[in-house]
């Protein structure tokens, strides 16, 4: 886990802002004329300049050597990727010749070019010169795009940079020596000396940005330690005392200062990674039985009470399957038979009939109008609709007449189905690229427009995979230029290259393999991949369960199963999701396949959701929801730590972020304690290194359970015992 001992933050908000372009292309031989420009105006105002050497091209090195930072993909061509308030890890090698001392500082500069946040770096391992700091990107915001002060929010978006300065620590260097000389009494005199001259340049140095107030206690102690006739321990005294320690930590004479290139990061706007998801079908909202015992299927009008349990149970974003009108031509039966029956309503996934494509609503839900005034109600109470769009068509689909290069013919002259061996999907073409690519990115553009018009913010894109990557570039590029505020979620399933390179292409998030990582092992594993270096790309969203995905774990450990991997998912990762009857625990399997048998795809669903109170997962989905809410350490990717248990079932972890980063001035730590089994009570010790999460190592202290309220004293080991029927997990927060 990356500590952050941190920082001191020197914002310079009158700093003129250059123009994007001009910084973008700005070199470091630029970079150092513009210090020497600076260095001037800092003597003309009897001010000493940090002494340095000139840097005129990329490759050369300055005085001091900064190299490898981090987080870096792919030669830097793509920015790590920060939610707008997000806590992150900053990582650089610095080091010197020799055994000189140095030191180094992190510079923060937003799109404009303006310096927002300069940290003091600390040395995590010496031998290795590795050199880290947290730093935060704007503010954390809940403001929604369609707020009347978003534009704020909007301001502080864009590519960010951070700047790694290295530099001299001379101070440090003469005080470990001067040390020594005086306590052996050798050539002190010198040694003195020096420390004096070199107090009187810190105090004249423009670069340590002093008060009067210091300038005039460094030129004192230097005065006092010229002094010949005091004792040299006195002397020496005079710059190794608690005040200049603390002078030093906060305003350091820095000498040889050397810029790493810029390193860039892409701010995104708030849910672009912390986010809640919570999926449902409109047609199953509000469905009943008929007298004659057929479904009466709901509509955007009636789907609005899933909306309100979204909301009451705490998500922020309502995630909608496909709500365009659905094929006749193949359309699958009940549990994906190939033969559907005369009331199946076929798979959403089945895109297109007579009726229109990817650009109509589904009749049989509403009208446009009924659309739009879904999502208003979804935006008074503060959610978000994400459309599921799904680059697909049945055979009925207006595009097959329209465009038949769009689709991959068969040397008989039919256009091929999709399939995956051994499964296909005789309901659904799948587009050929090769054709026409432009052609068919123009219209997903069009499409897309017309949605967030209507007040779509996210689209979660079905199987991306399957599809070039160069025309998800393409397309989000498009799109976002035009609607920044855009999200996109991607239902990838598949080799960790293209889920990375999806991700590089704009793809704001991404579903993954959480559901299939059940074990101790497992878990701990997946963990610190989704919360590490991965983070900055590819930002994992995790759910439980899916329309497609029932894992064994869930259709086994009942109740307490259903609970564990909620707290999992909302934990474990800034993004989780739930599919709607999580709370009515449905955990059957179709035999044969990891998903639901009588899915929900191919029928529509009645539900009675008073069934839940007896169940207890629809409250606890509220107050992991709120806890997440409550405690800014659940919304980085960057700040997580396995913890060391005793039991293999009991799975540990604790999330921490420092109090200059949480924006409430006090640390905020989380320590998430689950058992894993669903039937069987576990003991565990739980190790944590207390300084690691910066807390006190002398005494105990509190924690409070979040979810039960009850109070604990915790240390370096602690005792836990969790059992399924009581408690499958605590969530501690450390108290004061």
């Amino acid at each position: 886990m990356a500590t952050n001992n941190s920082a001191s933050k020197r914002t310079t908000s009158e700093k003129p802002a250059p123009k994007r372009s001009t910084r973008k292309r700005t070199t470091r031989t630029q970079t150092a004329a513009a210090a020497n420009s600076t260095a001037a105006k800092s003597m003309a105002a009897g001010e000493v300049p940090a002494p340095t050497i000139p840097v005129t091209s990329p490759e050369q090195f300055g005085r001091i050597v900064v190299m490898d930072v981090t987080p870096s993909a792919e030669q830097g061509m793509f920015p790590a990727r920060v939610e707008l308030g997000e806590p992150f890890e900053v990582t650089a090698q610095v080091f010197i010749e020799g055994r000189t001392k140095v030191g180094a500082t992190a510079v923060l500069r937003n799109p404009r070019g303006r310096e927002m946040q300069r940290a003091a770096m600390t040395c995590v391992n010496p031998g290795l010169d590795r050199w880290t700091v947290m730093l935060q990107a704007g503010e954390h915001s809940d403001l929604k795009p369609w707020d009347e002060d978003y534009a704020a929010v909007k301001r502080q978006l864009g590519e960010w940079t951070v700047t790694i300065e290295g530099w001299e620590d001379t101070y440090t260097s003469w005080l470990h020596d001067a040390r020594i000389k005086v306590q052996v009494g050798d050539d002190v005199e010198n040694a003195l000396e020096t420390g004096a001259e070199m107090l009187n340049r810190w105090a004249h140095t423009a670069d340590a940005h002093l008060s009067a107030r210091d300038r005039k206690h460094l030129e004192q102690a230097a005065e006092r330690m010229s002094d010949k006739e005091r004792p040299a321990s006195a002397r020496l005294a005079e710059a190794d005392n608690p005040r200049i320690e603390a002078l030093h930590k906060t305003h350091p004479l820095r000498d040889g200062i050397s810029e790493s290139r810029p390193q860039r990061f892409k701010v995104e706007r708030p849910k672009s990674s912390f986010a809640a998801w919570y999926q449902f079908f409109p047609r199953s909202e509000g469905a009943y039985r008929a007298e004659d015992g057929t479904i009466v299927q709901g509509n955007f009008k009636t789907a609005l009470t899933g909306l309100d349990r979204a909301a009451e149970e705490g998500f922020d974003i309502v995630y909608l399957p496909p709500i365009f009108p659905i094929g006749v031509t193949n359309r699958k039966g009940r549990n994906n038979s190939l033969v559907a029956g005369p009331h199946d309503p076929g798979s959403p996934f089945g895109i297109g009939s007579e009726l229109g494509g990817h650009d109509t609503v589904d009749p049989l839900l509403g009208t446009m109008d009924d659309f739009k005034a879904f999502v208003a109600h979804a935006h008074e109470l503060g959610l978000e609709i994400a459309l599921d769009f799904a680059l697909q068509c049945s055979p009925d689909h207006p595009w097959v007449k329209q465009h038949p290069n769009w689709f991959r013919i068969k040397p008989d002259g039919t256009i091929a189905f999709a399939e995956n061996p051994p499964k296909k999907y005789q309901d659904i073409y799948p587009i050929d690229f090769n054709a026409d690519m432009p052609g068919i990115e123009r219209e997903v553009e069009r499409i897309m427009n017309l949605w967030i018009e209507a007040g779509v913010t996210i689209f979660r894109i079905d199987n991306p995979h399957t599809k070039p990557v160069r025309f998800w570039q393409d397309v989000i590029a498009a799109v976002t230029k035009k609607h920044p505020e855009v999200l996109f979620l991607a239902e990838a399933f598949t080799r960790p290259g293209m889920m990375r390179a999806l991700s590089y292409v704009g793809f704001t998030q991404s579903h993954c393999y959480f559901p299939w990582r059940n074990t101790k092992e497992e878990l701990a594993e997946y963990l610190l991949e989704t919360n590490g270096n991965d983070g900055y790309y590819q930002h994992n969203t995790f759910w439980p369960t899916t329309p497609d995905i029932l894992t064994a774990y869930v259709r086994d450990n009942g109740i307490a199963g259903y609970a564990v991997r909620a707290v999992l998912a909302a934990m474990g990762s800034p993004s989780w999701g739930i599919y709607n009857g999580y709370e009515l625990i449905e955990n059957r399997q179709r035999p044969g396949f990891e998903e639901q048998i009588d899915n929900e795809k191919y029928e529509i669903k009645v539900r009675d959701w008073k069934e839940a109170d007896k169940y207890g997962i629809a409250e606890l989905l509220g107050s992991l929801n709120e806890i997440r809410r409550n405690h800014p350490a659940t919304r980085s990717y960057h700040n997580l730590t396995v913890l060391p248990t005793s039991d293999p079932s009991i799975l540990a972890f604790a999330r921490h972020t420092p109090a200059a980063l949480t924006g409430t001035g006090q640390a905020d730590t989380l320590i998430v304690v689950v058992n894993l089994d669903g039937y069987n009570a576990h003991q565990s010790t739980v190790h944590i290194e207390l300084p690691e999460l910066g807390l006190p190592t002398d005494r105990a202290v509190t924690v409070r359970d979040e979810l039960t309220g009850r109070e604990f004293q915790w240390g370096w080991d602690n005792f836990v015992s969790l059992a399924p029927w009581a408690d499958v997990a605590h969530i501690l927060s450390v108290q004061g």
